[in-house]
């Protein structure tokens, strides 16, 4: 396997990653929204406020990662 493909295949699955988590967040937050509404603020709400905050790190961290790969592919 070349390099190019190598890099090409972790960009694929790093793109993949971004796409679960944006999917969680998105659940999440539905889920939250919907606690919210009902009036239930209770330790699982604060702990999914703090998972959505926790994803959104890691997201930004497999949009970094992305953003340096295809550097990498613009080298190649």
């Amino acid at each position: 396997m070349s390099k190019l493909d190598e890099v090409k295949e972790i960009l694929n699955t790093l793109r993949i990653a971004m796409s679960l988590i944006f999917g969680l967040m998105v659940i999440l937050a539905g889920s939250l929204i919907k606690r919210y509404d009902l009036g239930n603020i209770d330790y699982i709400f604060w702990i999914g406020i703090l998972l959505v905050f926790v994803l959104m790190g890691a997201l930004m961290l497999v949009i970094k990662k992305i953003s340096n790969k295809t550097k990498e592919i613009k080298d190649l």
